[in-house]
Parts: C-alpha cells; sequence; structure tokens
C-alpha cells in the first residue's frame, strides 16, 4: 500500500514539472514582450515631445523634427547618391575591420607566445595606441589620398589595438598548470592549442571583435570627416556646414542601421563558434545565478 502511494505520488509530482516548466517559458515570453512594448513606448515617447518641442522650446535649424527627418531618410534612400555613400561607408568599414582583426590577431599571438619579445615590445604598442587614433587621420590621408585606403587604415588602426590586447593578456592568463599537465600525458602543441589556448582566448577575441565594429565605423566617419569625396560621413560633414539638421539626423539614423548589423553579425558568429568549440553551455550555466 505505501509502495503503491509512493509511486502515485511520484507520478504526480513527474506530471507538475511540465506545468512548472510551461509557466516559466510563459512568464518570460512575458517578459521579452514587456521589455519590446516598453522600448517601443520610449522611442515614441521620445518623438512625441522630440516633435512638439521642435521650434517652441529648441530651435528648429538645430534639431529639425522627426517629420522632417523622414523626408530627408526617403530622400537619401531614394537617390542614387545615397546608397553610393552607404556603400562607401560599408565597405571601408568591413574591410577596415577584416584587416584591424588580422593585425590585431598576429600581434597578439606572436608577442604572446614570446615572452621576451612581448616586454621588448610592449611599451612600445602602448605609447602608439596612447595616440588617438583620429589624430593619425591626417598622415594616412597624405600617405594614401583622400580616397577610400585612407579610411580603411584608420579604422584597422582602432580595431587592431582592441584585438591585440585581448589575445595578449589572454596568452598571458592562460592555466600554465593546464599546459604542463597536458605535455606531461603526452600532448603535443596541437593538443595545448585544442584544448587550452583556443577555448582560453575565444571569449576575449570574440570581445575584442564586438568591441572593434563601433571602433572601426568611428574611424572610418572621423576620416571622412577630414577628407573626402563621398560616404556617410562627408555627408554628415556636408549637412553640417549648411546647417541641414534633418539630413544630418538622416544619415546618423544610417550609420545606427549599420552598427545594428554588423553588431548582429558579430553576435550571431560568436554564438555559433562558442557552440562549435563546446564553450556555449558553460557561458549559460555561468551565467545561471
Amino acid at each position: 500500500m505505501t509502495a503503491t502511494r509512493e509511486t502515485a505520488e511520484e507520478k504526480k509530482a513527474g506530471t507538475e514539472e511540465p506545468a512548472t516548466t510551461g509557466k516559466e517559458k510563459s512568464g518570460r515570453w512575458r517578459g521579452t514582450v514587456l521589455v519590446i512594448v516598453l522600448r517601443v513606448a520610449v522611442i515614441v515617447l521620445c518623438l512625441v515631445l522630440w516633435q512638439k518641442m521642435s521650434g517652441p522650446v529648441i530651435p528648429e535649424y538645430a534639431v529639425s523634427k522627426p517629420t522632417d527627418v523622414w523626408t530627408a531618410l526617403h530622400r537619401l534612400l531614394a537617390s542614387s547618391q545615397g546608397w553610393t555613400d552607404i556603400r562607401t561607408t560599408s565597405f571601408e568599414v568591413v574591410v577596415g575591420f577584416g584587416i584591424g582583426v588580422a593585425i590585431g590577431t598576429v600581434m597578439g599571438l606572436v608577442l604572446g607566445s614570446f615572452p621576451l619579445a612581448g616586454r621588448v615590445m610592449e611599451p612600445l604598442v602602448a605609447a602608439v595606441n596612447g595616440v588617438p587614433k583620429i589624430a593619425l587621420a591626417p598622415l594616412f590621408v597624405l600617405f594614401f589620398g583622400i580616397g577610400s585606403w585612407s579610411k580603411i587604415y584608420i579604422a584597422a588602426t582602432g580595431v587592431a589595438f582592441v584585438v591585440f590586447y585581448n589575445l595578449y593578456l589572454g596568452l598571458r592568463l592562460r592555466d600554465r598548470e593546464l599546459v604542463e599537465i597536458i605535455q606531461v600525458m603526452g600532448g603535443r602543441k596541437h593538443h595545448v592549442l585544442s584544448y587550452v589556448t583556443v577555448p582560453t582566448l575565444a571569449a576575449p577575441f570574440f570581445a575584442a571583435l564586438k568591441t572593434g565594429g563601433p571602433l572601426a565605423i568611428l574611424g572610418v566617419i572621423g576620416g571622412e570627416f577630414i577628407a573626402s569625396s563621398e560616404g556617410v560621413g562627408h555627408e554628415l560633414f556636408t549637412s553640417a556646414t549648411n546647417l541641414d539638421a534633418a539630413s544630418e539626423f538622416a544619415g546618423l539614423i544610417v550609420l545606427m542601421a549599420i552598427t545594428l548589423i554588423l553588431n548582429g553579425i558579430l553576435t550571431q558568429l560568436d554564438k555559433y563558434a562558442l557552440k562549435r568549440l563546446g564553450l556555449a553551455t558553460r557561458r549559460s550555466s555561468g551565467q545561471r545565478p
């Protein structure tokens, strides 16, 4: 009788678990919907306040109006010159980002793998990194002209240092005891690389990518401000010179869209790489309270 009762209680408990899980999923879904609704409400509220305050409170020539910005954005996207500027800036950002990642990865791995070289070169790298990248823009323009390559190298400079420091410090913080254990067990260099180095550097590397994306955009736009004949930065500078606030905000919206697209691609790449390396479960379990 007691065994039968225990079995019935176990079945009852087993049937209650899915209900609890369903409630948790429903709660998470409601929480996600609530966050989205609140975000939309904040954006709508800001737009309404902007529309009402432009003119009576804030000079319209300085901030324009959301309706005028929408018209300017539509005009930008409907023109061939607008898409030429978007393609130019996107090309410069992507190529500059890729070159910066490649340079930073090589520097980080080389100087991090050879301690003597790291000690010799680290102060020099820190000194060059201390120079504001925008201050190097006139030098790159002098070397490569006002075309795309000067902006590409400005963007690459900012990205390279971020990637370098993340990988360099990641190698220095690598678990030496784990490396020695693998070597004692007969492991070769590729075993150390697969089981220690890559898992250790995966998180800081992708963190560097997400940080470097906005820096690449910043470098490109800064270079286009200084000297360029096309690009979103060139249009922003022209709009500011002409006191065209609506076109200025339209260009900023395009830049935000480029930033969101780049960040979304890097986020998906981060998730895919960590899943392939078997680190996604470790990260999710580490985030749980």
